[in-house]
């Protein structure tokens, strides 16, 4: 099996779009989404209704959780709160009862676990080798985990109880390590490269390749800004932070 893996779309439809033609054109079996579907951009409705034709499993992000009303965006910046609150009033009845539904975790075809912050917390995050160390012991027998949230496209690696981080655009799965692998944020980058970024893991073969895709970021940005959404917004897509 070879899976196509993209986190954070957060209502990106022009950066969704171009990621799914790219992922059609690599002839994958499957597509997971690491949560986030909604918040910070303009089309969730949208967005989510991709999702849910064209069958991909997904599980729940902390914009997701908030806009389906489980929680309340108390510990979001001025910012995120805003858009997530435009996303709950935006947001059809069977759209916000799709998010509800989503899990927070899900161990995917007996292959890998997906998961979006922290495998015991969806809004925890995994900013540094420390963090990984934490989520490798929550891992069980597991030896390779996909997870979003930071928006980082990178891959920790542990041996021995020791972690490191890797870069790599592409790398072959080692017997005796373990993996934690970030695809980075689809629809709003945080690693200086504004490009829509996702993975395909080749499960057969036991090798991941990192991929990144132009998309129509000024369309996106205009209807932030019709939409009423914060003018910060537009402008991060552009710097890719």
């Amino acid at each position: 099996m070879r899976y196509a893996i993209l986190s954070d779309i957060h209502a990106n439809l022009e950066a969704l779009n171009s990621v799914l033609e790219k992922i059609d054109s690599l002839g994958v079996d499957k597509t997971v989404c690491l949560g986030d579907i909604v918040g910070y951009n303009s089309n969730p409705n949208e967005c989510i209704e991709i999702i849910k034709k064209r069958g991909i499993h997904c599980i729940m992000g902390n914009h997701d959780s908030r806009a389906a009303g489980i929680e309340e965006p108390r510990d979001f910046n001025p910012m995120a709160a805003e858009a997530l609150y435009w996303t709950r009033k935006e947001l059809t009845a069977n759209n916000r009862d799709f998010l509800e539904g989503l899990p927070r975790k899900s161990i995917v075809d007996n292959a890998f676990l997906a998961f979006h912050g922290w495998i015991n917390s969806t809004d925890g995050y995994i900013f540094s080798e420390n963090d990984a160390a934490e989520n490798f012991k929550l891992m069980d027998e597991a030896t390779i985990a996909f997870f979003g949230h930071t928006h980082v496209r990178l891959a920790y690696v542990e041996t021995g109880g020791r972690v490191t981080t890797s870069l790599d655009h592409r790398f072959k799965l080692e017997k005796g390590l373990r993996y934690l692998v970030n695809p980075g944020g689809a629809g709003q980058p945080r690693d200086r490269d504004p490009r829509a970024p996702f993975l395909v893991y080749d499960h057969e073969n036991g090798e991941i390749t990192f991929y990144r895709v132009e998309y129509d970021m000024e369309k996106c940005a205009e209807k932030i800004l019709l939409s009423g959404l914060p003018a910060t917004l537009a402008e991060r897509l552009k710097s890719g932070r």
